[in-house]
Formats: C-alpha cells, sequence, structure tokens
C-alpha cells in the first residue's frame, strides 16, 4: 500500500505538468498577413499571453485556401500549444472540396471557440463606373468577362459566394483566386481587379477611407462606423444575405479536454476584455464566444450545408 501510495503522488506533479502550458503557443493563421484571421489573432495574442503565462506568438502560414497551416495543426503534437485561427469557411468546404485532403477537419482538429462573426463587404475600385448595387450589376450584365471578381482562393466561401452572385446576377464575371482576403482586398484597391467580397473587419478601412467604394453588405443589419448608407444583401435579394466570416480557433484532434477547456476560458476573457471588445466591434465584428461542443455541432452543420452548394455547382479542386 506504501509503494501503491508513493506512485500516485508521484504522477500527481506529472500530470498537472501536462495540461499546463510550458513553453512558447503558436496561433497558426493560415493565410497571409492584414486579413481578418491575423488582425484577430494579433489583437487577441497579448491577453492569451497574460492568461496563460506564455509568450503567444502570431505565425503565419498561407496557402490551399488555409489547408497548409490547418494540415501543420492537425498534425501537430496535442499538447495545445498549437494553435488555428482560421476562417471556419476554409475548413468546411474542404471536405467537399477534396477527395484527397490529408486531414479530416472534424476529427483530427479539436474545436476551442467560435470567435466572431465578421460580415462580408462586397466592394469595388473606385475607378469602377457603378455607383450601388443597380448600378454595378448592369455593369457586370454589359461587360461579360470584363469584371475580375477577387476572392481569398478557390473553394473560400468568398469564391462560392461570387459563384452564386454571378448566378443570380445573370453576369459572367471572371474569378480571380489570391492567397487570403488581404491579398484580394489589395488587389481590388490597386486596380489589379475590380470587385472583391471579404470580411468586414479587414475590409472596412479601405472603404472609409476611399480606397474601396463599398456597395452592399451581409448580415443581419446595416453596419455602423460610417458605412449606414450600404444596403444588406437581403435588403437587395441577393443570395447568401447571412454569409460572412466565421473565425474560430482549433487544436490538434487528440489534446486533452482540459487544455481545451482552458484554452476555451481564455479565449472568452480575451474577447470581453473592453479594449478588445470595442477595436473588434469597430471593425464591424460581433462576438460569438460559443465554446468546444456547440462550435462542434456547428461545424458538422455547416460542412452538411456547404457540401451541397459546393455539389450543385460541380466544384472539386483535385
Amino acid at each position: 500500500m506504501q509503494r501503491r501510495s508513493l506512485l500516485a503522488s508521484l504522477a500527481i506533479p506529472a500530470v498537472a505538468g501536462a495540461q499546463g502550458f510550458d513553453h512558447t503557443i503558436r496561433i497558426v493563421v493560415p493565410f497571409a498577413p492584414g486579413g481578418t484571421s491575423d488582425i484577430l489573432a494579433r489583437i487577441l495574442a497579448p491577453s492569451l499571453s497574460r492568461q496563460l503565462g506564455q509568450q503567444v506568438v502570431v505565425e503565419n502560414r498561407s496557402g490551399a485556401a488555409g489547408m497548409l497551416g490547418a494540415d501543420l495543426v492537425a498534425k501537430g503534437t496535442p499538447d495545445g500549444h498549437t494553435l488555428l485561427l482560421i476562417d471556419t469557411s476554409a475548413l468546411v468546404t474542404a471536405p467537399s472540396l477534396y477527395s484527397r485532403l490529408p486531414f479530416d477537419p472534424l476529427n483530427d482538429l479539436a474545436p476551442v471557440n467560435l470567435l466572431i462573426f465578421a460580415p462580408y463587404i462586397l466592394a469595388v475600385n473606385p475607378a469602377v463606373p457603378a455607383q450601388n448595387a443597380a448600378e454595378l450589376v448592369a455593369l457586370a450584365r454589359t461587360r461579360p468577362s470584363q469584371v475580375n471578381f477577387a476572392h481569398a482562393g478557390v473553394g473560400a466561401a468568398t469564391h462560392l459566394g461570387g459563384i452564386l452572385l454571378a448566378q443570380h446576377w445573370g453576369a459572367d464575371l471572371t474569378l480571380v483566386p489570391y492567397r487570403g482576403g488581404a491579398a484580394s482586398v489589395a488587389a481590388v484597391a490597386g486596380g489589379e481587379a475590380q470587385l472583391v467580397i471579404n470580411g468586414a473587419t479587414a475590409t472596412a478601412p479601405f472603404v472609409r477611407d476611399g480606397r474601396l467604394r463599398g456597395i452592399a453588405v451581409t448580415g443581419p443589419h446595416r453596419l455602423g462606423q460610417g458605412l449606414e448608407n450600404l444596403p444588406t444583401f437581403a435588403e437587395l435579394g441577393w443570395p447568401g444575405p447571412n454569409s460572412g466570416t466565421f473565425q474560430g480557433v482549433f487544436v490538434a484532434g487528440r489534446t486533452p479536454p482540459a487544455l481545451v477547456t482552458r484554452l476555451d476560458a481564455a479565449f472568452r476573457t480575451a474577447l470581453a476584455e473592453p479594449d478588445n471588445a470595442q477595436r473588434m466591434a469597430a471593425l464591424g465584428a460581433e462576438i460569438r464566444s460559443t465554446g468546444p461542443t456547440e462550435f462542434r455541432a456547428w461545424m458538422a452543420a455547416e460542412t452538411l450545408s456547404w457540401s451541397e452548394v459546393v455539389r450543385a455547382n460541380n466544384i472539386r479542386l483535385d
């Protein structure tokens, strides 16, 4: 009995240490710097560092519409030190788009927290001769294949949204993929493309300072902060009125539940801090802060829903 008690007492610190954080924590953003995921990760990192007692760094690993970075985390050590912060559309569309996806988003990644929702802004380069939605649709119809629609990558929700809009408008748009939302916005602001849909968090500053002309927004209501003049997709009768960027954080699928719970709590606290909440509200983001169980169920439902859109449009990436 004494030997068994001694072994048990020795095991307690080991278990406690295994479920703590003892070195640098990485937030992998699978897109280029400047996009919604990158902005959000850098806003939250200082608070997470204070709470978890370790340095939290943001690492951009762009490529394959977010799949390279996601695969890195899915196959990483399940100790909670490597996180994935991603636009969830990249994960919920992937099973339908790829027949040889190197990981299973629903099993090889563990949801931690569905952080925010930000509506999409549809915007054009200021040189485009369309001041509003009606003029843009008319322009697209009369210039087949001449309006370049920039999006965040083949298979991204912004790509699929562009397909649905083109069909609804009866227009032939040229869909041009970029390495993430930030790159697509920069392309339109620079005149390389004419039209973009992207998350308000990264796009609103371009509209406010005149580098882009806003046309419309998704989501349940119009945006504030000087963008009240932009009608919603619902007002216009356009498809995807409730679409937008849902940003979530994940860890490797076999991460111990206790660590997932601790990370969830840390993100909830970070989101609730007044400075962080104000910064995100100014960028058009709505805090969701959905925990692991509900987040997992939401991911499964979204994967099923998007698979129907992908199949209906016969989109494959391999």
